[in-house]
């Protein structure tokens, strides 16, 4: 019965600001790991923001450093993402994942992943 549940996504233009969540149940939240992946059409699907349990440790891929914010409110057993300095490059279905586990970057550890929100950036 665990379900992510993205949401927030949406068109903006390039150089706008979105803010994605993801609301979790099923779970003790604060016992998971968080991450962000996304997946633009016929691309693999590449890590974007890993946060731990309690929010004190975060990673970022090189290509949003700077622009993209992972955060966590455990006692709404939701993360975010805040997404600032769009691109086109930004445009994929974005999921986010869990583990008990820090998992970072590794995507083939999560055990649990949501069904994605579609983010599109207009050049």
């Amino acid at each position: 019965q665990v379900q992510l549940v993205e949401s927030g996504g949406g068109l903006v233009q390039v150089g706008g600001s979105l803010r994605l969540s993801c609301a979790a149940s099923g779970l003790i939240f604060s016992s998971y790991a968080m991450g962000w992946f996304r997946q633009a059409p016929g691309k693999e699907r590449e890590f974007v923001a890993a946060i731990s349990r309690s929010g004190g440790r975060t990673d970022y891929a090189d290509s949003v450093k700077g622009r993209f914010t992972i955060s966590r409110d455990n006692a709404k057993s939701t993360v975010y993402l805040q997404m600032n300095s769009l691109s086109p490059e930004d445009t994929a279905v974005y999921y986010c994942a869990a583990d008990l586990n820090y998992r970072g970057a590794a995507r083939g550890f999560y055990r649990y992943w949501g069904q994605g929100t579609q983010v599109t950036v207009s050049s």
